[in-house]
């Protein structure tokens, strides 16, 4: 569901507000609200982020994990402006300190996110099977994860010369990340409820 509302620039989608505490993506120029989610949503990210922060610290990455707190803008095409806000993104804590006095959006003439996942919802799942994962190729993000607790499955998307590879995984089958090579994680791990 979009918002109905003239089409935003970039510039006033930064600047937009309605008064509530609503999150939105910019899509082709529309404000595109985004829900609460389930609580197994909540749940699934929490997961996640837990299992990829060890690893992190386990490896001494001088990485950062954010829940849901970066915008990557896209070059979708056309004349509007997109920006997606992922459910976990991974990028250097050297790329998280330059956001720090501005807009936490990642510009696609930036280097982009080390790694990105989105957790399916109902509402969402064609949108992430899709436009994100096109998009996503497009940005060059090595690595982005589908977690769907709609089909019990992770699929893992590795970019190979400008296209995403996917590898599903599902039950306790452990997964293979290219970015997180000795992760032992498995979807049995990650959907808690």
């Amino acid at each position: 569901m979009s918002i109905t509302l003239d089409r935003l620039t970039f510039a006033e989608y930064l600047k937009y507000t309605d008064g509530s505490d609503r999150r939105y993506e910019l899509v082709n120029g529309e404000l595109i609200p985004m829900s609460l989610g389930t609580g197994q949503h909540g749940a699934i990210i929490k997961s996640i982020e837990r299992s990829l922060e060890t690893e992190i610290a386990s490896q001494n990455l001088d990485w950062v994990l954010l829940p849901g707190l970066v915008g990557i803008r896209s070059p979708r095409g056309g004349k509007w402006d997109t920006c997606r806000i992922p459910d976990v993104v991974i990028i250097p804590v050297e790329q998280w300190r330059t956001l720090a006095t501005r807009e936490v959006v990642i510009e696609f003439t930036q280097s982009p996110p080390l790694l990105v996942v989105e957790v399916v919802s109902e509402s969402t799942k064609t949108t992430d099977y899709r436009a994100k994962r096109s998009e996503y190729s497009i940005l060059d993000i090595p690595e982005y994860w589908i977690v769907d607790p709609l089909l019990a499955k992770i699929t893992i998307f590795t970019l190979d010369e400008g296209w995403y590879e996917p590898a599903e995984y599902q039950g306790n089958e452990p997964i293979q990340s290219p970015t997180f090579p000795s992760l032992q994680l498995s979807l049995d791990r990650i959907f808690p409820l």
